[in-house]
């Protein structure tokens, strides 16, 4: 029983894929205009004539704040900034852009188990 090792790569794979969720909606979705659902959410929010250069902006911090999780470096500052950025963007697309939601409920539940995971990553060594 490896449990010191196990806890290493459990942690290791949570940096990961938080790491990863961060960069693929910024760069794939929102800078990419992947999923364009999400330059319609912002257009919803911000106005159409702000929702390019918003989205971008918006597609680069999320980068920046996977670069942030893929360092490690000062985890816990960096899981409230992740907690304050989701609960933000949640309010406002349930509050003012809902129906372009594929699912609100499935969207908070989401977002409640990935900041459950983001937080176990944050805080257990």
């Amino acid at each position: 029983m490896n449990l010191p090792l196990q806890s290493e790569a459990l942690h290791l794979g949570a940096q990961i894929l938080i790491g990863s969720v961060w960069v693929f909606h910024g760069l794939y979705s929102k800078l990419l205009n992947g999923i364009p659902r999400h330059r319609l959410i912002v257009a919803k929010i911000l106005g159409a004539a702000n929702a390019a250069q918003a989205t971008r902006a918006i597609g680069l911090l999320e980068v920046l704040l996977g670069i942030w999780v893929f360092t490690g470096w000062q985890p816990v500052p960096c899981a409230g900034v992740q907690t304050a950025a989701i609960v933000a963007m949640n309010c406002l697309e349930i509050l003012l852009a809902r129906k372009l939601l594929i699912s609100a409920v499935g969207m908070v539940c989401l977002n409640v188990g990935f900041l459950t995971l983001v937080w176990f990553w944050a805080t257990v060594p």
